[in-house]
């Protein structure tokens, strides 16, 4: 990795995109990513305030397209909003204010079973229920 995250112009910029780290703030969609995910070591996406939910939507489209790499999520995102960020694909947290990070961390103990289908489960429940045990 080249040890520096880039905006995303910096990175669009760079002529050897392997082992690279982008930064995609809100509005920049991972679109511009996507001939480079094998190439990326580390997405991180900017969360500029809490209320600000279009990087779910960007994690879960990475992974979609097969991002395998490091997801971060980075910025304000508040503890209750870690479960739904690993469950959109994030596997890893920066948070602004990291004075709580030992219960927000814990939260994400909070559930063990979830109904919907989503990037770390992509079976529903009752599907998951319908499956002989091995």
């Amino acid at each position: 990795m080249t040890g520096q995250i880039c905006s995303l112009d910096q990175w669009l910029q760079l002529a050897d995109k392997n082992g690279s780290a982008v930064q995609l703030e809100p509005g920049q969609e991972p679109t511009a990513l996507a001939g480079y995910l094998d190439q990326l070591a580390l997405v991180v996406i900017n969360f500029p305030v809490f209320t600000d939910g279009r990087g779910f939507s960007y994690a879960r489209n990475l992974r979609e397209q097969g991002y395998h790499g490091e997801l971060r999520a980075g910025g304000h995102f508040i503890r209750d909003q870690l479960t739904y960020l690993r469950r959109c694909g994030f596997n890893a947290f920066q948070m602004a204010d990291e004075a709580d990070l030992e219960s927000a961390l814990a939260s994400l103990a909070d559930f063990t079973e979830f109904y919907q289908a989503a990037e770390d489960q992509p079976l529903p429940l009752f599907r998951r229920r319908q499956q002989p045990a091995h």
